[in-house]
């Protein structure tokens, strides 16, 4: 029965040209006796039908129902309408009501679907904003909007970012589709974290709810999260813009109860208090931005969404909370889980510390547990280096934690690559530029503690049993031994305080031409520490083998080793060299690999 129906809805679509539907259009607006031409027009805003028939339709429904539109009843009165003997005008209200919902339903199916051409897509939604600005008695329609954005984030369709670009470039300049925006989404994350809460305590998982379509909604919800301009971003000097005129920052109505839009407007303008009204409206924006955030942020996010979200957080949401502190939880949760999370969460998590008063007393130690070799070829390396650096510049910072991080990045100079190495120079001529206590750490020779150092130890384990004291003497008279523990987790008990850097003495000697210059260079730096300055780690942080390779090649050679020889090698290798091999094959003698 259902595919009859269907059947027949395409039998009268066919009957009718785009003649007939300009005819159809024109007889409904001039009069009501032709109201029965609503549901044929109607029925041609889909995706089923050409665009130019769409387009003609939506010209004369939109022509129709918008002078209409204040004297309809809402949604909500239409439904629950229990009146026994209702009057023939407030039916046909109701009916309109009715079919303008339906309306409203299949322009947003319309705009959100893939099949839509992208010229009937902007005219659909200009159609939908236009309804918005005065579908609710002159008043924005936050019900339709919402409707539209609720449709945009539960879509099961990867739509391309196109409706977000019109959205954004046309409408999200208005500071009330902003503020309107905030209100949606803060909704829409709190209702897919009560899903995922749900599903997740239940026993039974619906399969006909793949996750996949959850972590499809936090993807656009993040998009038009992203997608909202800055308050901030606006010209402070002008008005704040507003699609609508009779917005939620002007005052509706006057001391008569009347409503005087164009009076009022006017004379805001001329107000003394306009400066008051300007911080009134980021204030609002402020409290609504922070709750939309707060609840996006609450929920499960997928991995790559998370990562987008924690690479932009300290640049674009934090300066605009609220109360920025409220992300502390969030930051240390992702400060906590370690490897590439942990860096791209350390930029928010400083910017929270040294502007905000968040008190983390880990910090150190899970900044020190990040130094491994992978996050030398991470891609966000550049920004951690640099926060490294900035985290370790404080003069307050403990002799022994110093130490421990100068000793550990020395060790890492040995396995990491040549733009790692160079970037470990800076940060460690930084550290003992800055920690004057630590030279002990270049001065010392074969691993052995001074005379004053030994018995400052002796006196700091004097409570220690004679055995263990006996062991540490005999370790300590050992020449060539470290005792930096590069196994150890927590800095104060990797012993660096008692060791050397022989770990950058290897780098005098570094294959890469350009690591052992520049160490030449920390040599001199050291002799002469008072007129030196600090290196800019910027300048190294995001090295590679193609800027070394890049950087060599621009470098002018003054002299150029030559080779000279009395007669022509016939081998790249000597067999000399090779003793059991042979490099001599006759012609034609095949390539023996197992010789």
């Amino acid at each position: 029965m259902a595919s009859e129906g269907l059947s027949r809805k395409k039998q009268k679509r066919g009957k009718y040209s785009l003649s007939d539907l300009k005819t159809l259009g024109q007889q409904l607006l001039s009069s009501r006796a032709h109201v029965n031409n609503l549901p044929i027009l109607l029925s041609f805003i889909s995706t089923a039908s050409p665009p130019h028939y769409a387009l003609e339709s939506l010209l004369s429904l939109q022509s129709f129902f918008t002078p209409l539109l204040p004297e309809l009843p809402s949604s909500a009165f239409s439904k629950t309408s229990n009146d026994s003997n209702p009057d023939p005008e407030s039916i046909y209200r109701t009916w309109l009501r009715s079919k303008f919902d339906d309306l409203v339903q299949s322009l947003i199916d319309l705009a959100i679907s893939s099949q839509s051409e992208d010229t009937l897509r902007e005219v659909v939604l200009e159609t939908i904003m236009e309804f918005v600005k005065v579908g609710n008695g002159g008043k924005f329609h936050s019900a339709i909007y919402h409707k539209l954005l609720h449709s945009i984030v539960h879509s099961t369709l990867a739509i391309d970012d196109s409706l977000l670009d019109l959205l954004a470039s046309k409408y999200f300049n208005y500071i009330d589709v902003r503020y309107f925006t905030y209100v949606s989404l803060e909704k829409l994350a709190r209702t897919l974290e009560a899903k995922e809460d749900k599903r997740g305590n239940s026993d039974a998982y619906d399969e006909s709810q793949p996750r996949t379509s959850m972590e499809l909604s936090m993807h656009k919800l993040h998009n038009l999260l992203s997608h909202i301009p800055a308050l901030e971003a606006s010209n402070e000097n002008s008005d704040y813009e507003m699609w609508n005129g009779l917005g939620i920052f002007i005052e509706k109505s006057n001391h008569k109860g009347h409503v005087d839009l164009e009076d009022k407007w006017t004379k805001s303008k001329k107000s003394n208090d306009k400066v008051l009204a300007e911080r009134n409206i980021a204030k609002k924006m402020k409290l609504k931005f922070t709750k939309a955030w707060i609840s996006f942020l609450q929920l499960p996010l997928p991995l790559d969404v998370y990562k987008e979200v924690l690479v932009t957080l300290h640049q674009d949401v934090i300066p605009h909370l609220s109360k920025p502190i409220m992300l502390c939880d969030f930051l240390t949760r992702s400060y906590n889980i370690g490897g590439v999370v942990s860096v791209m969460s350390l930029s928010s998590l400083y910017v929270l510390m040294t502007k905000h008063g968040l008190e983390y007393p880990n910090f150190y130690d899970k900044l020190y547990a990040l130094l491994e070799p992978s996050i030398f070829m991470a891609k966000h390396r550049a920004k951690f280096f640099q926060l490294l650096d900035s985290c370790l510049k404080s003069p307050l910072l403990p002799a022994y934690l110093a130490a421990a991080f100068c000793k550990k990045l020395s060790r890492l100079a040995l396995c990491v690559p040549p733009s790692g190495a160079l970037v470990i120079v800076a940060l460690v001529h930084n550290l003992l530029q800055r920690h004057p206590s630590i030279s002990c750490l270049v001065h010392r020779e074969g691993g052995r503690e001074t005379t004053e150092e030994a018995s400052g130890e002796e006196k700091r384990n004097v409570d220690d049993e004679e055995n263990s004291g006996a062991n540490r003497k005999l370790s300590n008279n050992k020449p060539g031994i470290d005792h930096f523990d590069n196994e150890e987790s927590d800095p104060k008990e990797t012993n660096a305080i008692r060791s050397s850097l022989w770990e950058f003495d290897t780098l005098r000697h570094h294959y890469c031409p350009p690591v052992s210059r520049f160490f030449l260079s920390f040599e001199n730096d050291l002799a002469v520490r008072a007129k030196t300055a600090e290196i800019a780690v910027k300048d190294f942080s995001s090295g590679s083998y193609a800027t070394i390779f890049n950087n060599e090649m621009r470098r002018r050679v003054k002299q150029v080793p030559l080779a000279f020889y009395k007669a022509t090698p016939a081998c790249l290798f000597s067999e000399s060299d090779f003793p059991g091999w042979t490099f001599n094959l006759k012609d034609g003698e095949p390539i023996n690999v197992n010789q």
